[in-house]
């Protein structure tokens, strides 16, 4: 089997969700079966096993040269194609071709990060207008792959696709680590994730003033008159009690997640929840918003509050209070967390894989 992965979505600066789930899937992939990386910078070598083979062509952001990878990858005799976006060039293709549509957010929240490029953005925006480009796109791989039940469920409500859909879980890439019976725990919430509306910060924001004994840590990086609109919702008397850390190292990320007391997110919608099930790697509770996205990841472990009642997610927090109470949720978050694992998503890719070569 000729298998290329698509690597070039793996970024050389910090990690977000696809390229993390392109580098964990493909290094966990790559102890099962002879894969070759396609890269498109040669720093993304950094984030693959060493000695991995590998591909260099095109940044998969200019369209116009996307149109002509099929070409190259029918010279290289590609037999087996996977790529972790849907966007992957196809017209010409003499290979099966897997797709991956992680979700559908954009679709309902059409405005494109940030850090993209202008032009980029209007494409996004045009891209999102409606469904019918990516049930082009999707319609013409083999198979499609997609990261939860959740979103699995709308590809088929929304009839996206004619091909076969499977479903390879996203997973934390932190050890998993029993702390139930810690004794360092602050009274400290956590909260990564961006700060876009329908992440909807603000009801963390407000609950802290039914939250006097607590502190809220918010992770990610933050433009400064984003800050000001959610300080905004506090109280003085709240007001500091919340910290923006302004972006976190993985390393203090990590600390942070150790010692606090729980990992908390008001978001209407939702891709999947990484830190989700990060943080149920390092045994420490959360509390989410009531989606479904959430009860499929965080299943009966999870602490579930409505969304857009700050009192609900003050109660929430306040219902692990008493050691027994809160060292139970840690013990089962900890065991729901080992539902996602890398080695099994390859399983997983490999069943896809198997699927459209049998």
């Amino acid at each position: 089997m000729s298998f290329y992965f698509d690597c070039r979505f793996i970024r050389v600066d910090h990690h977000d969700g696809i390229s993390r789930f392109s580098s964990e899937l493909f290094s966990a992939i790559s102890k099962k079966v002879t894969v070759t990386a396609i890269i498109s910078d040669l720093e993304q070598l950094r984030e693959l096993p060493q000695g991995t083979e590998y591909l260099v062509v095109n940044d998969p952001k200019n369209p116009w040269l996307e149109l002509w990878l099929p070409r190259k990858l029918n010279r290289q005799g590609a037999r087996i194609v996977f790529s972790p976006m849907q966007t992957m060039g196809s017209f010409g293709k003499k290979y099966n071709l897997i797709l991956t549509l992680h979700d559908l957010i954009y679709y309902k929240h059409r405005k494109p990060p940030g850090s993209l490029s202008l032009p980029i953005r209007l494409v996004w925006r045009l891209f999102h207008l409606s469904f019918s480009p990516v049930r082009i796109l999707l319609n013409r791989a083999n198979a499609v792959v997609t990261i939860s039940e959740t979103t699995k469920g709308l590809i088929e409500a929304n009839q996206l696709t004619r091909k076969p859909v499977h479903v390879v879980y996203n997973a934390s890439s932190m050890p998993t680590v029993n702390q139930a019976n810690s004794a360092s725990r602050t009274k400290n919430l956590v909260y990564m994730g961006s700060y876009m509306p329908y992440k909807n910060v603000e009801t963390l924001v407000r609950a802290m003033e039914m939250l006097p004994e607590y502190t809220l840590t918010l992770c990610s990086k933050v433009e400064p008159k984003r800050k000001a609109q959610l300080l905004s919702q506090s109280t003085p008397a709240s007001r500091s009690r919340i910290r923006f850390l302004n972006g976190a190292s993985e390393t203090e990320y990590l600390a942070i997640l150790d010692e606090s007391y729980a990992l908390v997110t008001a978001s209407k919608d939702e891709g999947f929840g990484i830190p989700v099930v990060e943080a149920m790697s390092r045994s420490l509770p959360v509390v989410v918003a009531d989606i479904p996205i959430f009860r499929e990841v965080a299943a009966t472990a999870g602490i579930f509050f409505n969304p857009t009642s700050p009192a609900e997610f003050a109660a929430a927090v306040k219902s692990l209070e008493g050691q027994q109470a809160w060292q139970l949720a840690s013990q089962m978050v900890l065991e729901r967390s080992r539902s996602f694992d890398w080695k099994e998503s390859a399983d997983k890719l490999i069943v896809a894989i198997e699927g459209i070569t049998s």
